[in-house]
């Protein structure tokens, strides 16, 4: 009898940007990017506005031209990948008219695997359900998207990347206008995925919890400053150079805001 092969190793970089540069008419967003990401992190993307965080993720997934260089994704092209990777894109670009239901918007994950022309079967809808569950949205699965709240509509989003069932999620700004409770759901999940071996990149605003939540961080101000695990590269040097003067500013409204956070999960 043959022995089975041995499961192919994980990949130790799950995104790479070479020399990457992008423009929009012809101003630079993202200028000489070198950066590899290595799989099987919770990765945070920090900058101030403008700095091209989500032109970054962008990039990656073939949504914006690039000026010059190159991405790989898993040391591929992203379209020959593209099935392992899953997109939660910012709430706000999202056209949430779109008469769809709860359960239409996360069974729409499960077309990157099966095709656009062949309908899904139980076991993609069983997907569906749990990741739904996974969520806490299953009650809503029958409701229009329209007559969500922005928690709901986030999670309903969050549970079709994980209908995917991908190696590689990028998320922008996944924690952007939800409530406390949302948030600390979002993150158990996210950490989760990391632990089961799975690669999560964030677009994140919020300072105060990048050491709580990830364990890699990018630095980005249209260059790259630094990248690394969270102890080695957020460092307040490394910050001052990423926000300059606003720093300061941002991290007394950060404190403020984590006040008022924790005084409302307290009631």
């Amino acid at each position: 009898m043959r022995a089975s092969p041995a499961p192919a190793p994980p990949e130790a970089t799950a995104l790479e940007f070479h020399d990457l540069t992008v423009a929009y008419h012809t101003k630079p967003v993202l200028w000489d990017v070198d950066l590899s990401v290595p799989s099987g992190h919770l990765v945070a993307v920090v900058g101030p506005n403008g700095a091209g965080k989500s032109t970054l993720l962008k990039s990656a997934l073939g949504l914006v031209p690039l000026s010059s260089g190159y991405v790989r994704v898993f040391g591929q092209a992203y379209d020959d990948v593209r099935t392992r990777v899953a997109y939660v894109p910012q709430r706000e670009s999202v056209d949430w008219d779109f008469p769809a239901s709860v359960f239409d918007v996360v069974l729409m994950g499960r077309y990157g695997r099966r095709g656009w022309f062949r309908r899904p079967d139980a076991g993609d809808r069983r997907t569906a359900r749990e990741a739904l569950e996974r969520v806490g949205m299953a009650e809503y699965a029958d409701r229009q998207i329209s007559r969500l709240s922005g928690g709901q509509q986030q999670r309903t989003f969050l549970a079709r990347a994980l209908a995917q069932d991908a190696d590689l999620y990028m998320m922008d700004e996944p924690f952007a206008g939800v409530d406390a409770v949302t948030e600390r759901a979002i993150i158990a999940l996210l950490r989760e995925l990391r632990d089961r071996g799975r690669t999560v990149v964030c677009v994140h605003h919020d300072l105060q919890t990048v050491r709580e939540y990830f364990d890699w961080v990018v630095l980005l101000n249209m260059r790259l400053v630094a990248a690394g695990p969270v102890d080695e590269a957020f460092l307040t040097e490394k910050l001052q150079a990423t926000y300059g003067g606003r720093l300061g500013i941002l991290e007394t409204a950060a404190t403020q805001l984590l006040t008022e956070r924790q005084g409302r999960s307290t009631k």
